[in-house]
């Protein structure tokens, strides 16, 4: 489903990702952990080019970019289609109400008819847990409905991938559980997710594989019993030694 090889990341003369390898099969959850600045977030942003690597390849259901050469704006907006992304900050449509934000890229980007972008967007509010809160605007919302709205959104584009950039770091405590659940109702459904967080309870609980990076390059990675309970590498065991 997904295949990154030798991707890298420059910016001026900061190297941030070092060559990194990584295949992750549909279906399955892979949890990024690792230190501020490791490079986490660039290589989310990179998998949808947000970002654009400095070099490298990154395929995604067949559909392949090789930044070793040009790579065209056509390709890239249609590369980024496959993917879904959930950011730290809920960047919704602050004139739009949790429908509208969740109809608007259907409508205005595949060009889907209205009324079908619309019961499309209330079933996905329903999943979410807010199909009673479909007319309130953001301001209107807590931190965690509004990235619930900020999932639904990104399901209406009916993504191959999603990618969520730690979602519940801007969020009180007491909100964390229920955008966690709604992520985890996703993975249950099979959904392939590429997930940088710091709730290790999630990783933990969620995750199929977690990896974890170090200053731009993958350290170890493996299912979850083994990275938490049986590290092998020592950076591994003295960052986890720090948060848990």
């Amino acid at each position: 489903m997904i295949k990154i090889k030798d991707l890298h990341k420059s910016f001026d003369s900061l190297h941030v990702l070092k060559g990194m390898d990584l295949e992750i099969e549909k279906g399955k959850v892979v949890v990024l952990i690792g230190p501020s600045g490791s490079g986490k977030t660039t290589f989310l942003r990179c998998l949808n080019v947000l970002e654009t690597p400095t070099s490298g390849m990154v395929e995604i259901d067949q559909k392949t970019l090789n930044f070793n050469g040009k790579v065209m704006k056509k390709e890239v907006a249609a590369f980024r289609r496959l993917t879904g992304m959930v950011f730290q900050n809920y960047n919704l449509f602050p004139h739009m109400t949790a429908l509208q934000n969740v109809m608007e890229g259907p409508v205005t980007v595949k060009g889907i008819e209205r009324e079908t972008a619309r019961q499309k967007a209330e079933a996905l509010l329903e999943k979410v847990g807010l199909g009673d809160k479909k007319d309130y605007y953001p301001f209107q919302l807590s931190g965690g409905q509004q990235q619930r709205v900020g999932i639904a959104r990104a399901m209406a584009m009916e993504p191959k991938v999603m990618l969520f950039d730690e979602p519940t770091s801007a969020l009180d405590p007491e909100l964390v559980g229920e955008v966690l659940k709604a992520m985890k109702d996703l993975a249950q459904e099979g959904m392939t997710m590429v997930v940088v967080t710091h709730e290790m309870r999630f990783a933990k609980e969620v995750a199929d594989e977690v990896i974890f990076m170090d200053q731009g390059v993958i350290v170890e990675r493996g299912k979850p019993e083994d990275i938490f309970n049986q590290p092998k590498e020592e950076r591994t065991r003295k960052f986890l030694n720090m948060i848990q």
